[in-house]
């Protein structure tokens, strides 16, 4: 019976003697593992929201609905504020539209349509030195009526006289205007800033302003300005139309007479 030879090569185990079997495991478990995170790589933007973000909208969501649910007049868009009680005007409530005379009623209109003009002129009538002249004691917002509404209808260009002083002026038309803005803005500044022409402009004088507006626009949108020349060929004059007394009582929406000259 033959030997067994303990030293044939062919009998031994596939690793070398000396490998480290303990870690060629761990090597290839770290290989495992670098690969398990690569795959974990995610795009910027997908990264999972951190536990703090939610707890803390939470929080604001639940602060939020706290104030809108006890927020009181908070979000109350009332025009008034609470127990708020609308005075009646003068002469308003039960006895009908308010009424005064016809100066009156006219210049508290015309002190709104004079906002057009409240930057040039400024809030006293004064104008402002080299720019724009002034109304107050202006001999063009006393004087003719005609000339005063083509000034305020067509704008003015060019060199004019005020007070003594020569101007050189590039104003804007102010239009569109209606007879009765018309007639307000220029019974305000005529009897404002001082002025006292003593007059009304009334609606059917500013009517036929606004003919004359007409006729001279020939169709065209946007006439040309008015000028000194012009001013003083054409329109030195007032404008036709039956005169009122200033201090005639009339209802302040309808501008209607309702009584005798006030007291």
């Amino acid at each position: 019976m033959a030997e067994t030879n303990h030293n044939d090569d062919s009998q031994r185990p596939d690793l070398d003697d000396t490998t480290n079997v303990a870690k060629a495991h761990a090597e290839l478990f770290e290989a495992s593992a670098a690969a398990a995170r690569e795959k974990q790589v995610r795009e910027n933007g997908m990264e999972p929201v951190s536990l703090w973000i939610f707890l803390v909208t939470g929080f604001v969501l639940l602060v939020g609905g706290a104030v809108l649910g006890t927020g009181g007049n908070l979000f109350n868009y009332s025009p008034f504020p609470s127990n708020y009680v609308q005075l009646e005007p003068p002469g308003g409530g039960d006895t009908g539209p308010v009424t005064g005379p016809i100066v009156k009623a006219l210049s508290q209109n015309g002190g709104k349509v004079y906002g057009r003009c409240i930057g040039c002129h400024q809030p006293d009538g004064n104008g402002q030195p080299g720019a724009f002249p002034p109304l107050a004691g202006s001999e063009w917002v006393t004087g003719d009526t005609q000339a005063l509404a083509m000034i305020i209808m067509n704008g003015l260009k060019g060199p004019i006289e005020v007070k003594g002083q020569t101007w050189n002026l590039n104003m804007a038309a102010q239009m569109p205007l209606d007879a009765v803005e018309l007639a307000s803005v220029m019974t305000y500044i005529r009897n404002s800033f001082g002025n006292d022409s003593g007059d009304v402009v009334t609606p059917g004088m500013a009517a036929a302003a606004l003919e004359v507006y007409k006729e001279r626009a020939a169709g065209s949108s946007t006439p040309p300005q008015m000028t000194a020349e012009e001013l003083k060929a054409e329109h030195a004059k007032m404008l036709p139309g039956e005169k009122m007394d200033p201090q005639t009582i009339v209802n302040f929406e309808t501008l209607e007479p309702v009584g005798g000259a006030a007291e």
